[in-house]
């Protein structure tokens, strides 16, 4: 087949596309009249695995399941600003690999709040001033965000949906040859990941000034005409500036889990993370009678993170994930017949199993 016939058969299909997707979209605003009428969440995450499983499942071509999930979740994300527009609050600044995470669920089209701290993230969610909100829980390098884990202690917003995603450096610049470049912007944890990309392309001994973050790298790099960033692919996006290299990071397997919050119950599925705060006395073998108390029920714990409590003294607070949905009866067992306190934080669709 000719060039012009190949691209006549594709504009056939998009056109199709167009038609059935505007189809879709009047399907979704009748959606959301009725869930206007009832109070329910616009954002189900549990219904979009759902689709996206569905929809993997029954692909027999070239589109895989990590395709299909890009595809459609720009798809939700039109259809729920179609349903109502949504605001959502992250940690900044904007161009951050909070920012990335927060689009990659919500789309281009939606609201975006950026602040300047994790609990500030939890104090607009609680004043209503956001529907979402999207905040790091841990870094497969770092460990657990302690902030985080306090927050969720203190507030009450509930983690509604989580996700895992792989964190990029890319090396951006206007700088058409390398050998002009005379200052190289990035965060001093960004730019020490990169070690060896810039030993390997002999730009080891070029000035670094550190910046707050790898967006203000970015954003720095895009005023210097000899400047280049180490920075998201995000920030370099929104900045305008050109991608030289990507993946520069010194280990690629750097992954990040971040947590969206909402103030609703997400309904059962087949996949589902509980997160739990549980507050234990400091006598022999209390947390050791408690995570027992969930391999007898079988129950599977798949992380425990300790943190200190400051408001009272003697006793230890410890975050639970473990697999399996608040309502199901064994884990209401466990909980309702132990003797600690518990704080139920949210139940959700599980992310990559074997993340982290």
């Amino acid at each position: 087949m000719e060039l012009n016939e190949l691209r006549q058969g594709i504009n056939k299909i998009d056109d199709e596309l167009l038609k059935l997707l505007n189809q879709r979209m009047e399907y979704v605003q009748k959606v959301g009249e009725l869930k206007q009428n009832t109070g329910t969440s616009i954002y189900r995450p549990e219904r979009e695995k759902e689709i996206i499983d569905r929809l993997a499942n029954a692909s027999t071509g070239a589109l895989k399941s990590d395709a299909i999930e890009a595809i459609f979740m720009e798809i939700f994300a039109v259809s729920r600003n179609l349903e109502l527009p949504e605001k959502i609050a992250y940690l900044g600044p904007e161009g951050s690999y909070s920012h990335q995470a927060a689009e990659s669920r919500f789309g281009t089209l939606s609201y975006y709040l950026p602040l300047n701290s994790i609990e500030a993230v939890f104090k607009v969610m609680q004043n209503k001033e956001a529907k979402y909100g999207v905040i790091p829980i841990e870094n497969n390098t770092e460990g657990a965000v302690g902030t985080t884990i306090d927050c969720l202690n203190k507030y009450d917003s509930k983690i509604v949906a989580e996700l895992y995603m792989d964190i990029h450096h890319s090396f951006a610049t206007r700088v058409e040859d390398l050998k002009e470049i005379k200052r190289i912007y990035s965060h001093p944890q960004g730019y020490n990941q990169c070690k060896n990309f810039l030993e390997e392309h002999f730009l080891s001994d070029i000035e670094f000034v550190p910046t707050r973050s790898t967006s203000a790298a970015a954003r720095r790099a895009k005023e210097d005409p000899n400047g280049a960033a180490i920075c998201s692919a995000i920030a370099a996006k929104l900045y305008k500036l050109p991608i030289h290299f990507q993946k520069i990071e010194d280990n690629l397997a750097n992954q990040t889990r971040f947590l969206i919050l909402s103030d609703f119950k997400n309904q059962k599925s087949m996949v589902d993370k509980t997160s739990i705060i549980a507050k234990t006395d400091n006598t022999p073998g209390s947390l050791v009678n408690f995570l027992r108390s969930f391999e007898d029920k079988g129950i599977n714990l798949t992380k425990i993170d300790s943190r200190p409590i400051n408001e009272k003294q003697y006793r230890s607070m410890f975050f639970i994930d473990f697999k399996g949905h608040i309502d199901d009866k064994n884990v209401q067992d466990v909980i309702k017949n132990s003797s600690n306190e518990i704080k139920w934080l949210g139940s959700y669709v599980t992310g990559d199993q074997n993340a982290l």
